[in-house]
């Protein structure tokens, strides 16, 4: 119960006025007896306490996540407005918010949206990442995006299929692949999901806000409006 007193402590101000909740007295009631009292102020407690904890981990590389693998943009490359995906082309739920996306970018054009490959589901998951970043280079990231998404889970033969669509040189992507060159970037991208917190797909990251999970176009149209104003 310690560490969850410490939460309460630290974030109580948020829930009361500084005169009821002065450290020295806490109103002339203890720690125990007050949370006794008011047990609803615990989830929303622990939620913020959480959150913070997660914005002290963002801020650091806030500025690198934001800077995207040249190429892996979708909507405004030049927008204001960045929202950030870690995504896996095997993950369901990555694949429900594919259309999540586009209405946002449709509804917001100065949104930019840097796609993080985050191939943690299966061994063709970082088959289908590397095929993506070699389609960034040839200015074709979105249409493979799209098209291995809707062509389902990653395979041998999606992949080719998705690059063939998206207008891929396959003879130039197999090379760069081979050469090792995108897999620094993939292992960059696991450890900075790892130092915010991610570790599952899709996670975003949009201002001070890391969103897990897919949440919906509402909720994410939401975060953007509010980073928008900050």
């Amino acid at each position: 119960m310690r560490w969850l007193a410490t939460v309460v402590l630290a974030l109580l101000g948020g829930f009361a006025g500084a005169a009821a909740w002065d450290y020295a007295g806490l109103g002339g009631h203890s720690t125990r007896d007050y949370l006794l009292a008011h047990p609803e102020v615990l989830p929303e407690a622990i939620n913020r306490y959480q959150a913070q904890q997660r914005q002290a981990q963002l801020a650091p590389v806030r500025k690198q996540l934001e800077i995207p693998f040249p190429g892996a943009v979708l909507g405004n490359p030049q927008g204001k407005v960045t929202l950030v995906e870690f995504s896996d082309y095997a993950c369901t739920y990555c694949r429900q918010s594919v259309m999540d996306v586009q209405q946002l970018i449709a509804a917001n054009p100065d949104l930019r949206v840097v796609v993080r490959e985050y191939p943690i589901l299966r061994p063709e998951s970082a088959d289908a990442a590397r095929m993506a970043l070699a389609a960034a280079e040839q200015g074709k990231f979105a249409a493979y995006h799209d098209a291995m998404y809707r062509l389902g889970p990653p395979s041998k033969q999606t992949i080719e299929q998705a690059a063939n669509e998206a207008g891929v040189d396959l003879a130039t992507a197999d090379k760069a692949i081979a050469s090792g060159v995108f897999d620094s970037f993939l292992t960059s991208n696991i450890a900075l999901a790892d130092r915010i917190g991610i570790n599952g797909t899709p996670g975003w990251v949009i201002g001070d806000r890391i969103i897990d999970g897919a949440v919906g176009q509402a909720a994410l149209g939401q975060a953007i409006e509010e980073a928008r104003r900050s």
